[in-house]
């Protein structure tokens, strides 16, 4: 690796810590604000929120200084760099994309469609976007999707009388 290309990669990184940093003054904020909700007693001095408040204040102070920290290390080109290696990154991992965006969708899909159907549609379309696709790995992918949806439903009703969720669709 040419030092070039060492300089690069280290002011992306730096980029990615920056946002990164930013997310946490964004959590830690939201978070300091949602602590004025939390109720007191009578009994308590500072009330129950002050410790809370406290501690989100400090990560707010050490988010904003490792953002100045961090904005003082990246020179101005790494900027207009770094979309073209989020790009690069993102091309390079779009399985890992795509797994987290349908297990997005069956996550969303549960309280509609019931564990079992959901559950048959999220195994069964992962196995067709991430195996080779031939006759017997089809009905391979068919037989697990029906035992991680509908055997699973069956053993944990018949066995630990826990009733997995049906979904409005069924129910409806």
């Amino acid at each position: 690796m040419s030092t070039s290309d060492e300089n690069h990669s280290l002011e992306a990184g730096e980029i990615a810590r920056f946002l990164s940093y930013v997310a946490i003054l964004a959590a830690s904020v939201a978070l300091y604000l949602s602590a004025e909700h939390i109720p007191s007693s009578r009994f308590e001095v500072l009330g129950a929120a002050a410790f809370p408040k406290f501690v989100f204040a400090a990560i707010i102070l050490i988010a904003i200084i490792a953002i100045i920290d961090s904005l003082r290390k990246i020179s101005r080109t790494a900027w207009g760099q770094f979309g073209g290696e989020v790009l690069n990154w993102l091309r390079l991992r779009y399985l890992v994309i795509i797994c987290f965006v349908v297990f997005a969708a069956y996550l969303l899909l549960v309280p509609i469609l019931g564990f079992s159907i959901a559950s048959f549609a999220f195994v069964f379309g992962l196995q067709l976007i991430l195996m080779p696709r031939t006759p017997l790995t089809l009905l391979i992918a068919v037989l697990v999707a029906l035992a991680f949806s509908f055997g699973l439903n069956a053993l944990f009703a018949e066995f630990f009388n826990v009733f997995l969720p049906r979904g409005d669709f069924l129910n409806g």
